[in-house]
């Protein structure tokens, strides 16, 4: 009964573990480029009284042995890096990408960050920044003198000069990253990651250029990849799993009260 209440503890601890995994997707179910988590679980080592294949001298083998495990661990919280819708929005420094990539951003100490969220803005001296004012890399600068941005699929950022109004003006190139394992980069707030040894080296490269990576679309933005009624169905599934582990706990509590009883 003593490693039934311990059993019964890990499955509870699990499932409290995937219900805040579940409400921090729901959370940021309206975040621009946010990717949903998913809870990997295992079960723990087994205590094995008897192992299948051994038995007495003179007899035959057992064909199964004895073990009892000791519960579930949660070994990871993993990133589940499918495409988010692409809602409209027409503002010129809205991107989204279709497929594979993410822009890379400078953060406060000039390391770079990485991001699926694509509401930019310009700051007084006309740099491409997130809505927290990180400056994307390259850096993307446009002129006073420049009004109008256009980008193409291929990341070609261009925009109009009123002193050369039939000649559209060059103003930067959006270049993309991408990892072998998207799913090893560490989330750290604000819409960004950070590469890890798990992602792989980043992978450089334009848009829509073949190898891998996507394409930008302008007055688009990326929305985050949860599937609400999923998610809802699958919290009411953790819930009833609590319970069902919430009961054991009271059962093997009943059956060690019944037998300090009998001792008594």
């Amino acid at each position: 009964m003593m490693r039934a209440l311990s059993i019964a503890a890990t499955g509870g601890k699990a499932m409290m573990d995937r219900v805040d995994t579940i409400a921090n997707n729901l959370a940021n179910v309206s975040t621009n480029g946010y990717k949903k988590q998913r809870a990997n679980f295992a079960d723990l080592f087994y205590q094995q009284v008897q192992r299948a294949g051994f038995g007495e001298p003179g007899r035959d083998q057992n064909p199964t042995g004895q073990s009892f495990g000791t519960g579930v661990k949660l070994v990871s919280t993993e990133k589940i890096f499918t495409q988010g819708t692409l809602q409209r929005t027409e503002r010129e420094l809205d991107l989204a990408i279709e497929g594979e990539g993410f822009l890379r951003v400078l953060l406060p100490d000039q390391t770079p960050a990485y991001t699926r969220a694509g509401n930019f803005n310009k700051d007084a001296q006309g740099n491409f920044v997130t809505a927290a004012g990180l400056r994307l890399d390259p850096p993307i600068t446009v002129s006073q003198n420049v009004v109008g941005i256009l980008i193409d699929q291929t990341g070609l950022i261009q925009g109009f000069d009123p002193q050369t109004p039939d000649t559209l003006t060059t103003v930067g190139q959006l270049e993309l990253t991408r990892f072998v394992n998207p799913s090893g980069l560490e989330a750290i707030g604000d819409n960004l990651y950070r590469a890890t040894a798990a992602a792989g080296d980043p992978i450089e490269g334009q848009p829509g250029q073949g190898q891998g990576f996507g394409s930008i679309r302008q007055g688009f933005l990326e929305q985050s990849n949860v599937d609400v009624v999923q998610e809802l169905v699958d919290m009411i599934s953790a819930q009833r799993a609590f319970e069902v582990n919430s009961k054991s706990i009271q059962t093997a509590d009943e059956i060690l009260q019944n037998v300090n009883s009998i001792r008594r």
